[in-house]
């Protein structure tokens, strides 16, 4: 299982990502200021970190070069920047992957499972990235899809939900979640972008889409995919 450490100063977002890379599989700490990340990176024995930018005491690239002394463990910067003179700045303090706020969750999902495999370590979850649910058939890694055997054109968001859905089956999600973890965590979009993305899925994915076998609304909640 690998081993992650987060460490960003807020709160929330820390606590976010924790559990979403915890559903993942994989063993997860976390810290919230500049010296705290360096201090956990020397004691602890970590698979990849995850380091914002901007934080107390010291900044996350002071924090990356004090890191690169000791450890080349593979370094992801969050930042809310997204110049490309700070993307470079953060390359060259030893950072192998820079990822910008507000982001979706999904998008650092894969970003740390391509960073794992590079350094040759997978998570539990990595042992099987296709994933079946009757007819429907979809691959994390290749982000395609299949009904019936037949390839699907699905657009990146239609994706992302339909991977969230397949790889929680039975687990019901309000439409505020999903655009929390599909759009992204300040995205301030209407509710109705779920629906409208469901029906596509529906339209796409579902033998007969005006009565889905597996793409289901739980009424008054949310969606969900049938478990089993």
């Amino acid at each position: 299982m690998a081993k992650i450490l987060v460490v960003d100063d807020e709160k929330v977002l820390v606590k976010g990502i924790k559990f979403n890379l915890e559903s993942e599989g994989y063993q997860v700490e976390v810290g919230y200021d500049g010296e705290e990340a360096v201090e956990l990176a020397r004691n602890g024995s970590f698979d990849l970190i995850i380091l914002d930018l901007m934080m107390p005491k010291i900044d996350g690239l002071q924090a990356c070069m004090r890191i690169r002394e000791f450890s080349n463990v593979p370094v992801i910067m969050l930042t809310a920047r997204s110049e490309d003179t700070d993307k470079i700045i953060g390359f060259e303090c030893g950072a192998d992957d820079y990822i910008t706020k507000p982001f979706n969750i999904l998008e650092v999902k894969a970003r740390v499972r391509a960073l794992l495999r590079r350094a040759g370590v997978a998570a539990q979850r990595d042992k099987n990235t296709r994933l079946t649910m009757g007819h429907i058939v979809i691959d994390s890694d290749e982000r395609s899809a299949w009904k019936e055997g037949k390839s699907v054109d699905l657009t990146a968001k239609e994706f992302d939900l339909i991977e969230l859905l397949m790889r929680n089956p039975g687990r019901v999600y309000s439409r505020e979640n999903l655009l929390n973890v599909v759009w992204g965590y300040e995205y301030a979009g209407d509710y109705r972008t779920v629906d409208v993305h469901v029906r596509r899925l529906r339209e796409k994915l579902e033998l007969d889409p005006a009565n889905p076998e597996y793409i289901l609304t739980k009424w008054g909640v949310g969606y969900y995919l049938k478990n089993g």
